[in-house]
């Protein structure tokens, strides 16, 4: 059941960041920086700050609803190297270290994501896993590449 919530907690929070995103992107005009700025670090901790912590927390029941084997030290591993993704966010944000900061960890973690999803989808066809994330991560993943394209290519753009 936490698993569950888990999955739908990222959703939800994914989907608050793209909503609030916009509305603070188009405030004035439009501002790509702006939006990111609090996309970013929005999207991330959602993902990767959740994944790591129910990685960490309720890593047995997180791998049995993924169809993967449990105990595992290197599912400990994953868990803490997921948790890099918002830390550095969060500093990259608090610090206001700029646009080309917030996208160095955004790429570095979507780099991520989209070989998640590439391996979650190899798993399904190979081993007929078809576990609820193993079918929703290539469609979500795909989802949020296809919302933060646009901004991501605009605030390129824009750069000195």
């Amino acid at each position: 059941m936490i698993i569950k919530i888990l999955d739908i907690l990222r959703i939800v929070l994914v989907a608050t960041a793209f909503y609030f995103g916009n509305r603070i992107g188009f405030t004035n005009g439009y501002d790509p920086v702006a939006q990111l700025h609090f996309m970013i670090p929005v999207v991330i901790l959602a993902i990767a700050g959740i994944s790591g912590l129910e990685g960490l927390f309720f890593g047995k029941r997180s791998a049995e609803a993924k169809g993967y084997e449990t105990g595992s030290n290197y599912q400990k591993q994953s868990a803490i190297a997921m948790l890099s993704y918002p830390a550095v966010a969060v500093v990259v944000c608090m610090l206001n270290w700029g646009i080309k900061a917030e996208l160095t960890i955004f790429f570095a973690f979507i780099f991520f994501f989209f070989f998640s999803a590439v391996n979650h989808t190899v798993d399904a066809i190979r081993r007929k896993n078809y576990k609820w994330q193993n079918i929703n991560r290539p469609f979500l993943t795909l989802l949020i590449i296809a919302g933060l394209i646009y901004p991501v290519i605009m605030a390129l753009k824009n750069l000195p």
